[in-house]
């Protein structure tokens, strides 16, 4: 699957990022705690290189903590790495941030200067909400669309950092299609890049996998279903999701399936682990290599008719 949805303003940021990466101290790189894989950009890592970066993982009471505590392991095995996990349901945790971000940087400051930080996310991680939390009133826009922020800016905390805001980015294209699914499962897509169903039907596959209880509570389930459609026609059959005839309106159930997903209705709902990962990797590097073979290929048998 390649999801195309890269605005310009995106590439446009991620050259003023590049370009104003020399002069910052720290990173503090904002996850969804529901899918800190999917919702980690792979262009910020390498932009990143060394610098000392903070990974919060954001919207963790949303996400499972068992499996938040075994990402924050994870992540945290990285050098010069550590992983939070934050919420805007817990604002003073997310004020302790400041303090952090000294500690990490104390033994390289040569001068009383401001620290600079840059705080990096994807869209509609909630990167607004935290910025405004520090700042201690509204400077950042908030929404839940993604691509809400557009545009670069300093904002002076008092806790003697400057932060440096940056667009939510999006690469260009995601070679890993589960990655595309939990991006747009959990709202970090736009609706109109993938069809509803398709979406539905992954998240609802995982769910009865991994979730299956919270499946039954949710949805008052006599007995689990088998498949992802059998579910789904379940849910819409007791949700009123039907169109003439009394046939279930697949459409409109799996945008309910997600709503209630996005919002918590289903419980604290992890959507992907550690081990899931570098499963997905392994896969990932494999398909790197049959493409590149076949490219090969491809110039080889050029070179031969011509």
């Amino acid at each position: 699957m390649q999801i195309q949805w890269y605005p310009g303003h995106m590439h446009k940021a991620k050259k003023q990022i590049a370009a104003t990466l020399p002069k910052v101290d720290l990173i503090i790189e904002i996850l969804d705690a529901r899918i800190p894989f999917s919702s980690e950009n792979p262009m910020l890592t390498s932009l990143r290189a060394d610098k000392p970066c903070i990974k919060v993982l954001n919207k963790s009471d949303l996400a499972d903590p068992a499996v938040t505590r075994r990402w924050q392991i994870y992540l945290e095995q990285e050098s010069g790495v550590k992983a939070l996990a934050l919420s805007s349901a817990e604002p003073e945790k997310m004020r302790r941030l400041p303090n952090l971000c000294n500690k990490m940087v104390a033994a390289k400051r040569t001068s009383v200067k401001d620290i600079q930080v840059m705080i990096m996310g994807i869209p509609n991680v909630g990167k607004s909400t935290l910025i405004n939390t520090l700042a201690g009133k509204t400077i950042a826009q908030t929404g839940n669309e993604p691509a809400v922020t557009k545009t670069q800016q300093r904002i002076a905390l008092p806790n003697g950092i400057t932060l440096h805001d940056t667009p939510g980015l999006l690469w260009p294209n995601l070679e890993n299609k589960n990655s595309g699914y939990r991006l747009a499962a959990i709202g970090s897509i736009r609706d109109t890049a993938l069809d509803h169903a398709d979406v539905a039907f992954s998240a609802a596959a995982y769910l009865l996998q991994a979730y299956p209880e919270k499946l039954r509570t949710r949805y008052t389930l006599d007995k689990l279903p088998q498949t992802e459609l059998e579910l789904l026609e379940i849910v819409g059959s007791k949700r009123g999701c039907l169109r003439a005839g009394g046939q279930v309106d697949l459409d409109k159930v799996s945008k309910l399936l997600l709503n209630e997903l996005r919002g918590g209705a289903l419980g604290r709902v992890s959507m992907e682990t550690p081990e899931m990962m570098e499963r997905e990797l392994v896969e990932l590097a494999l398909i790197r290599k049959r493409k590149a073979d076949a490219k090969k290929k491809k110039k080889k048998r050029r070179r031969n008719a011509s």
